[in-house]
This record gives structure tokens, sequence and C-alpha cells, in this order.
């Protein structure tokens, strides 16, 4: 029998005398709401019962359309002890995108916020505002029992962004998530006292995992709607923050901002970053904002959850820049690489998903006998510490050599001018294909493009350097604050061709 994820609102055991009238969330939507874990306890009860009374039964699906805000945790654990399945979606999406994912989920019901109730409107599900009268209607108050749940059991579905295709289902069950949730808990008892602020979507799983490794440790969550530089900086410090988490990109953001770059945040003691690769410069820039902080340099995919590298098990300091050492119950290979300790990284866990929706020729070719083909290269150093190299996907051939886009982003991040920076492959019909770089300044420097290709030069390999930059004020990014890499391919081309 598998522990309903749902549930992870009740481990209690920290305190069970005064645990349910600790602090579980500070929403900061629209102001500031504080709620008790028994209070969000009730809240998601009140919405598995609403569920139950308008009969939505297990296993069926609810889209949730929504910025972050308490009744969005209220709804995807409300769905969870009720045996219901929330898909929680990336409504930055466009509109015809999202009419794709609510008719490959199947949700019987729809619940959206006021700025997504238009997109939600004609979908044909039956559709509540948490902003309107009909919310307060559909809430049911009182003790719900959370259902049994067997291994195996789908707890929710997350679509995948899209950026090689149309998004992806990605089905990820009970037993898997609520393990990925208490893998760490061996830093439980210094977590319960802390609190954790995140600004990331909670439809992406790194908000969405910070969220259940908060509620599993009985720590204080302080949930910011949207991430705004200014915004996350005030909250820090209006909230006593320990522990900040999100992707690198964030903080490149901070970083680059002009009324966050000179602040410091000293009582920050953990800056935890992660579904994106980190770079030396974006580093150096959460060293400077957050001084005596630890920065733990995670990795995860949808698909195999956000548990895959912890501490090495020796106690041997993990390395800045490394993504740390497999946990003990994940198995890792690496296949198609130059070597042993460099290739693509397949792995088995217990997280792992059981596929992906609707689409069982892609769940046999990314999953076989249990082992899960991510398709980022890795290499692995002579203690047994993993970095992150690039996508398989990613890696372009230019004069015969491979070269990989992340590799080429560390080699510039290093440039004391450089704050920022993406690198794409742009067609060449002597070469194959040659790397262009965009680039992202620090202020008050003075930095050319004959400063950043010599640079490239003089540290790394002639094949590497950028045949074109560019510079921008910052990068594009995704709905799930990654750079958006088919939006500079674009840049580039044009540019390829007006040259």
């Amino acid at each position: 029998m598998a522990r309903n994820l749902g549930t992870l609102l009740e481990r209690h055991d920290l305190e069970p005398g005064n645990a349910l009238g600790r602090t579980a969330l500070v929403d900061l939507h629209e102001g500031t709401r504080t709620y008790t874990y028994g209070g969000l306890v009730a809240a998601a009860d009140a919405f598995a019962r609403g569920l139950v009374a308008a009969g939505v039964g297990r296993g069926e699906r609810v889209v949730i359309l929504s910025a972050n805000r308490q009744e969005m945790l209220a709804a995807l654990f409300g769905c969870l002890r009720a045996g219901v399945v929330p898909v929680p979606v990336n409504f930055r999406l466009p509109e015809a995108t999202l009419r794709l994912i609510v008719a490959d989920s199947g949700p019987r019901m729809v619940f959206c916020d006021a700025a997504r109730a238009g997109a939600a409107a004609g979908m044909g599900v039956p559709v509540v505002s948490f902003d309107g009268a009909d919310y307060g209607r559909f809430l049911a108050p009182g003790t719900f029992d959370p259902v049994p749940v067997e291994d195996g059991d789908t707890a929710l579905v997350l679509y995948t962004s899209g950026s090689t295709g149309r998004p992806k289902g990605v089905l990820l069950t009970h037993d898997g998530q609520y393990w990925a949730s208490t893998a760490y808990d061996g830093a439980r008892d210094a977590i319960a006292s802390m609190r954790l602020l995140t600004a990331a979507p909670l439809y992406h799983m790194n908000a969405l995992f910070t969220a259940q490794f908060a509620f599993a440790a009985n720590a204080t969550l302080v949930l910011l709607p949207r991430f705004e530089a200014r915004t996350f900086a005030d909250a820090i410090e209006r909230h006593r923050i320990d522990y900040v988490s999100g992707v690198p990109t964030m903080f490149a953001r901070m970083a680059a901002n002009a009324d966050v770059a000179g602040r410091r945040f000293p009582d920050v003691r953990v800056v935890g970053l992660g579904s994106a690769p980190l770079t030396r410069a974006v580093a150096d820039e959460v060293a400077l904002l957050f001084p005596n902080a630890t920065v733990s340099n995670g990795y995860g995919t949808t698909e195999a959850g956000p548990a895959v590298f912890g501490p090495h098990p020796e106690g041997i300091a993990k390395p800045e820049l490394a993504l740390g050492y497999p946990l003990p119950e994940v198995e890792i290979r690496l296949l198609r690489g130059p070597h042993s300790d460099e290739g693509v990284l397949v792995l088995r866990s217990p997280a792992l998903t059981k596929g992906y929706h609707n689409l069982a020729k892609r769940t046999r070719e990314r999953i076989v006998d249990g082992w899960y083909d991510t398709g980022d290269v890795v290499r692995r150093d002579a203690a047994g510490f993993f970095y992150f190299v690039g996508r398989e996907d990613d890696m372009f051939v230019c004069s015969g050599e491979n070269v990989y886009p992340g590799e080429v982003e560390k080699l510039l991040a290093g440039h004391p001018e450089i704050l920022d920076c993406a690198v794409v492959p742009l067609a060449d019909h002597v070469r194959g294909a040659v790397p262009v770089a965009f680039v992202v300044r620090r202020a008050g420097g003075g930095l050319d493009v004959d400063a950043v290709q010599a640079y490239a030069l003089e540290h790394g390999p002639p094949y590497q350097y950028p045949r074109r930059v560019h510079f921008l004020d910052a990068l594009p990014l995704t709905g799930v604050d990654k750079v958006d890499r088919a939006k500079l391919r674009g840049l580039a081309e044009a540019d390829g061709r007006d040259g």
C-alpha cells in the first residue's frame, strides 16, 4: 500500500502536540494571507469534499490554470486526498496549445483564476474560478479521510514545456512523488525551522517540489504569485526568508536589476537552484547576493523527478557547480559518450514516471526495462560527483567537432564582464553549423564582440568560439523561466539571412 501524496500535509511527528498550529503557508497573492497546517488541511479537505459532491470520481482529471496562490495548493492537495488527478497547466502557453492539453487530459472540471477565466471558458468543460462566487459554493467544509492508494496509482500529470514538440503529459505516481518529497529527510530537522520562498510557477516541477519538500518537513512556504526581481528581494527581507529556491535565470535577473544588484541578503542560509544549468557567472552573483548561504545546485526532470543527486556518502564536500552524488536508491548509467565517465544520463529511480499519457510509443522509446533515457549529457569526476554538460539534442557539429552549447556558455561565463549568456547553432554551408552567442553584459563594462570572441579563442578550442555575438539586456525566457532557445535560434537565423 502506497502513501497518498496528499498526506504530506500531515507529517506531524516533529511536534505532534502543536504541528497543526505551525505556519504552513504565507500567500503573497494580493496581500498577505497566512495559513497553519491545520488551516491548509481544512482547505484541501473542503476541496476534496467538493469534488465528491460534484461527482468527480477517483482517477478522473481536474485541470488547474492559475498563478501561484493558496487556492491552487488547496486544489492540488484536495485532488490528491480525494484520489482525483490534478493537472496543473502552464497558462502562458498559446491558447491553441492549452486546448490541446485539455483535450488530451480529458478533465471533468477546470479551476482557474480570474485572469485565465476567458481562456478556460471555451474549452467545453465546466469551469470554476477561484475568484468567483461559484468557488465558495463548490467548497464543502468538513473533514475528509484521504483515499487509500496503491503502488503505481497516478497522483498528478505534468505537461512538459513542449520544447521539442507538442507538450507531453507525464504520469507521476503517489508512491514515487512521496518518496522524492522525503528523500532528503536527513536535513528535515534543519529545514523544519526555515521559511522557504518560491516564485517559480506551481505548474512546474521546480516550485511544486519546493512546496512538497517544505510541507514534508513541516517548514513554512512563502509563495509569490510570479517572479519579479524587486518583489522577490523585498519578500526575502520582509518575511525573514532562510531558504530561497528557483531557476538560475531568476537569480541572473536579480543581479541585473538596478534596484536589487547592490543589495545583500545575509540572513538567507540556503539557495536551492535547479531546472537549468548553473554557470560560474550566476554562481558568483548568487554568492554576492547571499554571502552566508550554502548554494545547492540540483538536478531533476519532470519524468524522473527532482530527487536524483545528493551528498557524497563519504562526506566529501560537493564542488559548487556539481549536481551531486547519486542518492542510494537511484541507479545511474552513462551511454553514448566518448568514455565511461561522460555520456547520456540513463537512470532508474523510485520517482520515475509511469510514462506519457496517450503516448505508448514515446514511452517505450524513453523508458526501457525501467531505465529512463534523460537525453542529458553529464560527466563524472574522480570522486563520483556529476556535472551537467548539455542536452544531447542541443549538440551540433562544427567543422567535424561535437559542440554542446552548455559547454560554450560555461566558457563565456568565465569572462568578468559577462553576466549571462546563451549559445545556439546557426547552419553554415562550410562548417555544418557555427555557435552564435547571446550575451548579457554586466553594468558599466565596455565589452564588445571582438573581446568576447578573443576570450573564447584564448580559453577554449577554436571550433567552440562564437562566430556571431549579440548583446541583449536580458535573455528571453519561457513560461517556466528557462532560456527560450527557440526564440534565440529564430533571432540567429534572421540575422544570418540579413548577414
